[in-house]
């Protein structure tokens, strides 16, 4: 535990900032912490399911050590990701992990696409997440790490998380929080 924070454990603010819970129907796309991905997925429990996208097998293998380390039973899919596996309205919780830049680096018409595949296998009412990484200021900034994948200078200009969802006919969209270094944005079906 560090210094001036809370128990509840390493992920317990971006667990919660899901709002992910015991029956969820969920989906994760993109994989940067497998730790992060384990604490998110096994908050579904028995009753509910976990899945995952992630595109290459480099991060389909930190999925597997994610759902291993967590005990969680999660189906995976590697592949594009301009085009699910699954039903529509699969699920009623869909996690982006956007914190190395899975979207905001990606070419706008992969982004459109993938965005337009999570609205489509959203459930009505359904949520959708997205966890960034924020610019950190004061004392933060100094001691930041260098981005691992630019940023398309598109998407930072025309509004970032918030427009990218609210242009594929997400509602209520919204930024929920910046904190310890990262941002969560939220947009309902």
């Amino acid at each position: 535990m560090g210094l001036f924070r809370g128990g509840g454990g390493k992920h317990a603010l971006t667990v919660a900032m899901t709002g992910v819970t015991l029956g969820d129907r969920l989906l994760n796309i993109g994989c940067t912490d497998p730790s992060l991905l384990g604490a998110i997925s096994v908050k579904v429990g028995l009753s509910g399911s976990a899945c995952a996208v992630v595109p290459t097998e480099a991060d389909a293998a930190r999925v597997r050590r994610g759902a291993e380390g967590a005990g969680v039973l999660l189906e995976l899919h590697t592949g594009s990701l301009d085009q699910f596996p699954f039903e529509d309205a699969a699920f009623n919780l869909i996690v982006v992990d956007n914190q190395e830049g899975l979207l905001s680096s990606a070419r706008p018409e992969l982004r459109v696409a993938m965005l337009q595949q999570a609205f489509r296998t959203l459930a009505p009412r359904g949520r959708i997440i997205f966890i960034e990484r924020a610019p950190r200021a004061g004392l933060g900034a100094l001691f930041r790490s260098p981005a691992s994948a630019p940023v398309d200078v598109h998407y930072q200009s025309s509004g970032g998380a918030v427009a990218a969802l609210q242009a594929e006919g997400f509602r209520a969209v919204r930024p929920l929080a910046d904190r310890d270094g990262m941002s969560f944005f939220e947009g309902v079906r």
